[in-house]
């Protein structure tokens, strides 16, 4: 499955950004050699807390091939995780950084960075697949955490096409909101983007609490 998300080429949009990213880079990376491909989910393929973002960051993931590595959001994140047990280090960097997650698992909705951080409908039908594959795999999932609005509603969804959930009406997102749905429980949270953390409307705390929370709920179920 990885080898295949990697080889993706379905949205020419998609494909013709991200490579144009890679290809001109910013002053600060200019030295680097960009990834420029779609991401695979990352961390432990036995985890029961699954993360599920929106997309690549066009100098954060595209550039160093891992999700939520080498931007100001993923060192919110993974701050926040390490703190609650899930990772071995407090901050992502690249590939090669010795991270390593435990009873985690972190995935997106749509798996190239796309401009403006805005996919299309198209685009996120195109990605689909591949999420609904990684939820099919991960078989010892308990609690999965919407990061943002969009990354909520797409796991949502996904879990109710696998049919691992059951709705009439779309769960309402909020950071902080929790759905049980019997084996799996759905968590939502702000995305930790630089919108949100510097208008602090994500604090550390906050973001650390939905992992503690994420914990004691694993260890009930």
């Amino acid at each position: 499955m990885n080898t295949r998300i990697i080889a993706c080429r379905k949205c020419p949009r998609l494909v013709a950004w991200r490579e144009e990213v890679a290809a001109k880079r910013v002053k600060r990376f200019h030295d680097e050699e960009y990834w420029g491909k779609p991401l695979t989910g990352f961390g432990d393929v036995r985890a029961r807390v699954v993360l599920v973002g929106l997309a690549p960051a066009a100098h954060g993931g595209n550039r160093t091939g891992r999700m939520f590595t080498g931007d100001e959001s993923g060192n919110w994140l993974f701050r926040a995780l390490h703190e609650a047990g899930f990772a071995n280090k407090p901050e992502s960097l690249h590939v090669d950084d010795g991270l390593r997650l435990r009873d985690c698992y972190i995935t997106a909705a749509v798996r190239c960075a796309p401009p403006q951080n805005k996919p299309t409908p198209e685009e996120f039908a195109n990605c689909r697949p591949f999420l609904l594959e990684e939820l099919r795999l991960l078989t010892r999932v308990r609690v999965v955490v919407g990061l943002g609005k969009i990354g909520f509603d797409a796991a949502a969804s996904a879990l109710r096409e696998l049919g691992l959930i059951e709705y009439k009406r779309r769960p309402a997102f909020g950071h902080g909101v929790r759905h049980d749905f019997g084996r799996v429980t759905l968590l939502g949270t702000y995305h930790p983007s630089q919108q949100n953390t510097y208008t602090r409307k994500l604090s550390r705390q906050m973001l650390r609490r939905i992992f503690e929370q994420s914990r004691s709920i694993i260890t009930t179920k």
